[in-house]
């Protein structure tokens, strides 16, 4: 692919990196600049657009459905384009970072797709970028193959038909490289970034391996940064001289905003656009962040009781299956984020129950797919699908006529029971503490308490944290949740943790900065809207 743009961006206090020369060409750069050049303005935009509707949410106290895309949403006769034979068939999708280990574990676990994740689950390093990219393209020559040094183990690759389809999901419209600059010395976005090099490299190379250049799009908040991307798409293809409707993507619909605009993001998506997915915990992060002046009403509970049958989760689920079925794109279900011990049955015995059950609901609701976070649950997600589907790629003809959702069902968070506990308050500090520390150590998906955890996780525990203090929630043991009170779980979190490592372990690591990070993003009276974009100033290389 030649290089459209003249002045590639410089690289920036970083330093060098193994074979990265074979990632950070001169054209690939170039076609990055360009990509920069034309799109970022339109990106800025956005997030300015992004501010003025969290500002008119704060005001009005609802969200509705937008009056001004009501004939698209009445129209019978679009869908999108028709699936792509390595994407007709989504049963089971694995999700993690695309370090080299992962990168061939997630290939070789029998999930129809890997979510090749340079987001939440991938701490932005400049060594994770980079390297990510270079995995990538070692997977798709077959060059992968490797030792691990300290354990011995070989890890290679099975057989091409037995590998997963990789569906890569850049960095969220927020976030900017700091390692990348124009210029003018301007960042250039991340998920610029992470598309651009990884479609410069691999486009052609995957249309000759019978697939193609397939993406998730995260964060997403209206229809307006789908059609931003739609336009990198065709920028981008026709750029390199493929057909348009090559590259495919799916949305996740994991903020409120875009829960009301379903259908909107598939229309404008429509030449490109593959299914929509239902990501859990940034969903609820994102009704903390834009209703957190809304009072009681909105208060969620601790996050292991918001389960996908509340009634709101409900809504949301039904009316994303009923939203993809209806314009023929795949309906992919949440995540199962259970880690399998390998010392305590019992505890693996429970969870399996728990991830079957709710891979079973997902599959009689009509999703097409789902997601898990370890190889050992692939088997049990398709166990659930297979009884199913059967010989059917999905179940797109299930059309869910007889799913009725109003909007206001979709923020009915006071329909649930449960309320917040003086125990969930502790796990949300246990688990802010211990994912921050391991992020700053450049890890973004991390086992805690037997959980997959990621940045989304991370982002509904301190949300929770600034919630339940600003709304002046009262726990189930009668005590006030205050700053005072936060500050004296953390301090015995980390104390705990000292404990547990040892002095030296605990020195070794960036638990202390950790553990100040949280309180900065849970206490202050000024709520950040992303976690990430303080911490990311304080992560090295």
């Amino acid at each position: 692919m030649s290089a459209p743009a003249p002045h590639p961006p410089a690289v920036v206090d970083a330093e060098p990196l193994p074979r990265q020369e074979e990632v950070l060409t001169e054209a690939a750069l170039a076609f990055v600049a360009e990509l920069h050049r034309r799109f970022t303005p339109r990106r800025d935009e956005l997030l300015a657009r992004r501010a003025e509707r969290r500002a008119e949410i704060a005001r009005t106290g609802t969200l509705d459905f937008l009056p001004g895309t009501a004939a698209v949403r009445a129209d019978d006769s679009w869908k999108v384009a028709p699936a792509p034979e390595a994407l007709n068939d989504r049963r089971v999708e694995i999700t993690g970072p695309t370090d080299r280990r992962m990168t061939v574990n997630a290939l070789n676990s029998g999930a129809k797709v890997w979510l090749a994740d340079f987001e939440d689950a991938s701490a932005p390093t400049w060594e994770n970028v980079v390297l990510g990219q270079l995995n990538l393209i070692d997977a798709y020559a077959r060059t992968i193959d490797f030792t691990d040094a300290s354990s011995g183990r070989s890890y290679a690759l099975r057989p091409d038909g037995e590998l997963a389809t990789v569906v890569m999901r850049p960095r969220g419209w927020h976030l900017d490289e700091r390692h990348l600059t124009d210029i003018d010395g301007t960042r250039v976005p991340g998920a610029l970034v992470d598309f651009g090099l990884y479609f410069f490299h691999n486009a052609r190379r995957l249309i000759d391996l019978g697939k193609g250049p397939y993406f998730y799009l995260p964060k997403t908040e209206s229809h307006l940064e789908a059609r931003l991307w739609n336009d990198v798409f065709v920028f981008a293809q026709d750029c390199a001289g493929i057909p348009r409707g090559t590259v495919r993507a799916t949305v996740l619909i994991e903020t409120i905003t875009a829960a009301y605009e379903m259908e909107e993001i598939l229309y404008e998506l429509r030449d490109h656009a593959s299914g929509l997915n239902a990501g859990r915990w940034d969903y609820l992060f994102s009704i903390v962040k834009n209703f957190r002046d809304g009072g009681a009403r909105f208060v969620l509970p601790d996050r292991n009781a918001v389960t996908m049958t509340a009634p709101f989760m409900r809504a949301y689920t039904e009316l994303l299956v009923r939203t993809c079925h209806r314009r023929g794109a795949h309906a992919i279900g949440g995540m199962a984020a259970f880690i399998p011990s390998r010392r305590d049955p019992e505890v693996n015995k429970v969870a399996f129950e728990k991830v079957r059950a709710d891979k079973d609901r997902e599959a009689n609701d009509g999703f097409d797919g789902s997601w898990v976070a370890h190889p050992d649950l692939v088997p049990i997600a398709l166990e659930s699908f297979d009884r199913v589907l059967g010989d059917r790629p999905n179940q797109k003809d299930r059309l869910r006529e007889d799913v009725d959702v109003r909007a206001a069902d979709l923020i009915a968070i006071d329909s649930l029971e449960a309320t917040p506990t003086y125990a969930g308050l502790v796990n949300a500090v246990q688990v802010g503490v211990r994912y921050i520390e391991a992020w700053l150590r450049g890890l973004g998906a991390v086992a805690i308490f037997n959980l997959m955890e990621d940045a989304a996780t991370a982002e509904i525990s301190r949300s929770q944290i600034w919630q339940w203090i600003n709304a002046g929630v009262v726990l189930d043991n009668g005590e006030p949740v205050t700053a005072e009170l936060v500050r004296g779980v953390a301090a015995a979190e980390l104390s705990d943790i000292r404990a547990e490592l040892g002095e030296e372990a605990f020195a070794a690591g960036h638990w202390q900065q950790a553990h100040d990070l949280l309180l900065t993003v849970a206490l202050d009276e000024d709520y950040a809207d992303f976690l990430t974009l303080p911490a990311y100033e304080h992560l090295k290389g």
